[in-house]
């Protein structure tokens, strides 16, 4: 693999062919440390969630297309250190809990878009709680204190049986400049009739057909 160097940063490099660089500002330059593994989800990596406004959420199943979605972190709770939990709202899709119904494999993703540079991963198992079973009521009353946002459909439980973390050199820098109202106001709008309605016609399968588990009945 070829590195490229920038132009400040190519002041010298080791006649040796090693990765040694000494940068514009004159400070010795060091491979970043690509990629660590954890069995759990230690306090550093509690420390940089708490900081983060969005996760990613990806899944897949045999047969079915990769999926990704973006999430706010204000729904994101860590239930230990080998298990987390986010709220899921209402939308036009459902295809991560057509994924865990069928295989069960989740990865969330949280990237810092400011500060230091840092990407974390936490793989493992998957489980989606739906709204309306006792499994839900104890989560939410005690995870989310009680509190259910407008629109809440499920709350979808990752078992977390890897962390990783990476050095995010390559994530770009954004601002945060606030929460979006759209959904709130679409759901209010709804009402829990309508929502029970779009739902019944929108989240009952993913796109390729598969079946999400909401006819299913709530599970205990």
């Amino acid at each position: 693999m070829t590195r490229v160097w920038s132009d400040r940063d190519r002041q010298r490099v080791d006649p040796n062919g090693r990765n040694s660089v000494t940068p514009s500002c004159g400070k010795s330059y060091k491979p970043p440390v690509m990629a660590k593994q954890f069995p759990q989800i230690g306090a550093s990596h509690r420390e940089f969630i708490g900081r983060q406004r969005i996760f990613f959420a990806a899944s897949a199943a045999p047969n079915a297309r990769v999926n990704i979605s973006p999430r706010g972190t204000d729904g994101f709770v860590i239930l230990g250190d080998g298990a987390v939990a986010y709220l899921d709202l209402t939308g036009s899709g459902n295809e991560t809990a057509a994924h865990l119904k069928a295989d069960g494999r989740l990865t969330l993703m949280f990237c810092a878009f400011d500060g230091p540079p840092n990407i974390l991963r936490l793989y493992g198992r998957g489980e989606v709680l739906r709204r309306g079973g006792s499994a839900y009521a104890e989560l939410l009353r005690t995870a989310f204190t009680g509190v259910e946002p407008t629109g809440a459909r499920q709350i979808v439980r990752l078992d977390v049986d890897l962390v990783v973390t990476s050095c995010g050199y390559g994530t770009p820098l954004f601002d945060y400049r606030g929460e979006r109202p759209s959904l709130d106001n679409w759901a209010r709008a709804k009402g829990e009739e309508g929502l029970e309605a779009y739902r019944r016609e929108k989240n009952v399968v993913s796109i390729d057909g598969q079946p999400t588990g909401w006819l299913d009945g709530a599970r205990e």
